[in-house]
């Protein structure tokens, strides 16, 4: 018998901490390993936002290095983004809301660093 056809997946969100994320026998069914999977997908996904926003191209860089920087980001964000997606791949519904958490998370950050950049504070009187 193919050991392919003897896989049991889970094909629908469940809650138990019985899931395998991003590697074959991880966490394993313990709890201390299942909250660092949970931990990890977060700041993964919280990364993946924080990344869009950097880095800032100066005028002044030269092309090839703004050009070179830019994609080296792009490359690591997509992958992060990659890795949280595989990981919400199953079906676990607390790696899913902790991966929307962190991605919500990361974006505001980022924009309320953006406006807090865009006005600054006005001095009092």
């Amino acid at each position: 018998m193919d050991p392919m056809m003897n896989m049991n997946m889970q094909m629908s969100f469940h809650w138990g901490k019985e899931a395998t994320i991003l590697f074959k026998g991880w966490p394993n069914e313990s709890t201390a390993m299942y909250i660092l999977a949970l931990l990890l997908v977060f700041v993964l996904a919280f990364t993946v936002e924080t990344l869009s926003a950097w880095p800032n191209v100066k005028p002044s860089m030269n092309p090839m290095v703004a050009g070179l920087a830019q994609a080296s980001v792009y490359a690591v964000r997509i992958g992060m983004g990659y890795l949280v997606m595989l990981a919400v791949m199953s079906f676990n519904a607390r790696i899913f809301i902790v991966a929307v958490a962190g991605h919500t998370f990361g974006y505001f950050i980022v924009k309320a660093v953006t406006l807090a950049l865009a006005k600054p504070a006005a001095s009092p009187p």
